[in-house]
């Protein structure tokens, strides 16, 4: 049984929902993704390159709506289940920006915050460097707010829930005579093979995929690959990708796919290009039949899995709601350390935008 935390329930004045950021128009695009990659050396021709991608969208990204919706379907919920506590929105890397959303918040009397971020799995981009974030913004105010973080929620009913809906949702948009012989592809963002030494992210993905496809489609066979990686050739990735696995499901043939996005809270670039333009592209040249089951968003489950996981601080409760064992709070020591890049790795360019 977990050790009861200090009390909570008049700890928390405000909540922040944390999120990375993105794009929302063509000029945005390179001011963004500077943010994305400053201090890390990386030629102004490679962020065009993967400018292009958010050209073919005018230049925007949907992430920013998709948070604008959640926090909507958040504060709507936490109302109408008696919570009276103001919700806040910042980003780490464009508007609004994480530092002005904190100052704002001094500015309307808050100290304590507890803050909800975009990300279900734990990772050094995933979760670590969110704390960092917070971490800084309320050194750069003198202390004057206090931020908590909470846990991981990959495991949490919710967001399973939510996202089993999906696969649902997709399978049955399916012809009868495709149901049977149906793959399902889960998806995560990739990241260096280095920085998994320390972080939890492949374990959780494969168990949460494991979850989920037991639960959606017991009878049909399944994969874990991963996307979006934008390091050097040379550096190990974690692999299979999508676009090399969707070949060799075609040589094994498979016929139709259908692709969970399951490392990813919300449509980002990632999805939108990597998936239902790249992947589908490459699938439809192979002949295979491609459907995308949807994100979390702002699915009843994961909104109230949300909720569920605020009123677990604010009322000084354990870790009640999780299937299998719910991650700790706060991450154990050491966990997702800042990863050491080599020179010949600069990490990942578009990450979660």
């Amino acid at each position: 049984m977990m050790e009861p935390r200090p009390d909570t329930r008049t700890r928390f004045d405000a909540i922040l929902l944390f999120s990375f950021g993105g794009p929302e128009g063509p000029d945005d695009v390179i001011p963004f993704l500077e943010n994305v990659t400053r201090g890390r050396n990386i030629p102004r021709e490679r962020l065009a390159v993967v400018g292009e991608h958010y050209a073919l969208f005018d230049g925007v990204s949907p992430i920013n709506q998709q948070n604008r919706d959640l926090l909507a379907a958040l504060r709507e919920d936490l109302a109408a289940g008696g919570i009276d506590i103001p919700v806040y929105w910042g980003n780490r890397n464009w508007h609004p920006y994480l530092a002005d959303i904190a100052q704002r918040m001094v500015a309307d009397g808050h100290r304590r915050v507890l803050t909800l971020v975009t990300s279900a799995f734990g990772s050094y981009s995933g979760c670590r460097q969110y704390r960092e974030d917070l971490d800084a913004a309320s050194a750069a105010l003198d202390g004057a707010l206090e931020f908590t973080k909470v846990r991981l929620y990959w495991n949490h009913p919710g967001f399973l829930d939510a996202a089993a809906s999906r696969i649902e949702d997709a399978l049955e948009s399916l012809d009868a005579g495709a149901r049977p012989r149906a793959r399902l592809v889960f998806t995560a963002h990739s990241i260096p093979t280095a920085w998994t030494a320390s972080s939890p992210y492949v374990r959780q993905l494969e168990e949460a995929a494991a979850l989920l496809a037991e639960r959606t489609a017991a009878d049909l066979e399944w994969d874990l690959v991963y996307q979006s990686r934008s390091g050097p050739p040379a550096v190990p990735w974690l692999e299979p990708d999508i676009v090399d696995h969707l070949h060799d499901l075609d040589t094994a043939g498979v016929e139709t796919v259908v692709i969970v996005p399951l490392g990813f809270v919300s449509d980002h670039m990632e999805v939108v290009y990597d998936l239902d333009t790249e992947a589908r592209a490459t699938a439809s040249a192979l002949g295979i039949h491609l459907i995308r089951a949807g994100t979390a968003g702002t699915h009843p489950a994961f909104i109230r899995g949300l909720r569920a996981l605020i009123e677990e601080e604010m009322h000084n409760q354990p870790a009640l709601a999780a299937v299998g064992e719910p991650w700790p709070n706060p991450c154990p020591a050491g966990c997702c350390e800042r990863p050491t890049r080599p020179a010949s790795d600069p990490g990942p360019v578009d990450t979660a935008g």
